[in-house]
């Protein structure tokens, strides 16, 4: 038997809750901004992904209109920080509704690092940084979608295997519903199965 939930009979608070709950684990963007008048800003969002291959694109989104989406929209640029294990106390203060006055990075006692590609810095203690410039902006209800394009990747030699990012070392903070988050647990692989592999296809003979 299953529970019905309708966004149209319930509070909109309470089908947010659910909503949450249920699209996890979400991967978590740590976006550091500058404000217009140069104050620093960090926060994580929990709405989050890659938006395009070629060009490389990614997207977070603000719900409702918080100092990371005025002062994206003031600079056009923005950095995407690593949301690690490690860190997990860090990010979740940065999430601390300041006044736009403060500086998270000094708030929290994060070490500011220069970017190569943007005026905004990088967390020095997140193990990869995502430089981008803003793309576009996209209004939804009562939240708005930030789509940047990635100009520069800087990653740490700690937590690559070769020339590749290892997920044990890079060891991710993902957000669940409620005040729950969740940290790597188990790592499967699978490879994807071809069609021409796919058991009782048979190509025609013109192939």
């Amino acid at each position: 038997m299953r529970i019905d939930f309708h966004p149209d009979t319930v509070s909109s608070k309470e089908f947010y809750a659910v909503l949450n709950a249920v699209v996890v684990p979400r991967p978590i963007a740590w976006v550091s901004t500058l404000a217009a008048d140069g104050v620093l800003n960090l926060a994580p969002h929990s709405f989050f992904t890659v938006a395009c291959v070629r060009p490389p694109m990614v997207q977070f989104t603000s719900v409702g209109r918080k100092d990371s989406l005025n002062n994206v929209e003031a600079t056009g640029e923005f950095v995407v920080n690593f949301a690690a294990e490690p860190l997990f106390e860090q990010v979740n203060a940065t999430g601390t509704n300041f006044p736009p006055e403060v500086d998270e990075f000094a708030a929290v006692g994060l070490t500011i690092e220069p970017s190569r590609t943007v005026a905004v810095p990088r967390v020095a203690e997140s193990p990869v940084a995502i430089e981008c410039g803003l793309h576009t902006t996209l209004e939804l209800g009562d939240s708005t979608v930030v789509i940047g394009r990635v100009r520069h990747i800087a990653i740490d030699e700690s937590v690559l295997h070769g020339n590749h990012p290892e997920i044990t070392r890079l060891r991710p903070l993902a957000r669940l519903g409620k005040d729950e988050w969740s940290t790597l647990g188990e790592v499967r692989s699978i490879t994807r199965i071809r069609y021409a592999d796919w058991p009782g296809h048979f190509e025609s003979p013109d192939t």
